[in-house]
């Protein structure tokens, strides 16, 4: 499928999005926003993927929202609203989509950017990355998630920090914060962030994608409710083709399809 503003490519099950306005480094306008969302759907509706590529193209990952788009009228404030509404038919399915997501950042994460890559499961970025919940200095709130993920992965209290003051981090900070899980050279940065993807290729993605939805609400819902989601999860993986062949391999003293540690 074509689209205007990004890349949509399927690699050997790994699907590979790439943001490609270059030169607005990446800036989410309503196009690349729309074409976003399609892509979402595309990957939940795919049952032959494995895992999730979010990138950015031209050394930027997404500089966030597009100002001058934005600029160039004033509109109704529930015009506005709605605006930013929309973002969220898609962007619960992208935090929830039951795959594996890697965002794979290499430059700006500014604004909406940083957010849209704290909705992957992982984030990798390159040394010369750099995080910014940006929206105060232009007089603006967290949009794209960010009151929902950014205090879930940094804590409450680096939360304020990175909106209150609207600072820069820098890719060594933002592990230290928990907001990127590993730190790759430039240098066959993307090859490296597919290679992290395809080690999930062998996994049992309904386990995977059963354990993502849980987590995904482990902080708002008590023990009792979670108990319950991880009874009923369990059930259905117990009787999968993919938990019965694992035990097979198990007892047979063979290696097992997936292990991470092995790999």
């Amino acid at each position: 499928m074509t689209y205007q503003s990004l890349t949509y490519d399927v690699r050997d099950s790994i699907a590979l999005v790439t943001l490609n306005r270059p030169d607005t480094r990446n800036a989410l306008d309503l196009t690349m926003r729309a074409e976003l969302a399609d892509v979402v759907m595309a990957m939940r509706d795919d049952a032959s993927l494995s895992a999730a590529v979010i990138t950015g193209s031209g050394g930027s990952f997404c500089a966030g929202g597009d100002l001058k788009s934005l600029s160039e009228s004033r509109r109704p404030t529930t015009a506005n609203r709605k605006r930013i509404q929309n973002l969220h038919t898609w962007l619960p399915q992208l935090v929830d989509l039951e795959l594996p997501v890697i965002a794979a950042v290499d430059g700006p994460a500014f604004g909406a950017g940083i957010n849209l890559a704290l909705a992957a499961d992982f984030v990798l970025a390159t040394p010369r990355a750099k995080f910014c919940a940006v929206f105060g200095r232009i007089g603006l709130v967290p949009d794209m998630g960010g009151f929902f993920l950014l205090p879930r992965i940094v804590g409450l209290q680096n939360a304020k920090d990175l909106v209150f003051t609207s600072r820069s981090v820098d890719a060594e900070e933002a592990k230290s914060l928990g907001i990127v899980k590993e730190i790759h050279p430039e240098d066959g940065f993307l090859d490296y962030a597919l290679g992290f993807a395809g080690r999930f290729k062998a996994a049992s993605r309904d386990a995977i994608g059963m354990a993502k939805t849980i987590l995904n609400r482990s902080t708002e819902s008590d023990q009792r409710t979670l108990g319950e989601l991880e009874s009923y999860a369990q059930a259905v993986c117990m009787e999968s083709d993919y938990h019965h062949e694992a035990v097979r391999r198990f007892l047979g003293k063979e290696q097992l399809a997936f292990d991470w540690d092995r790999d």
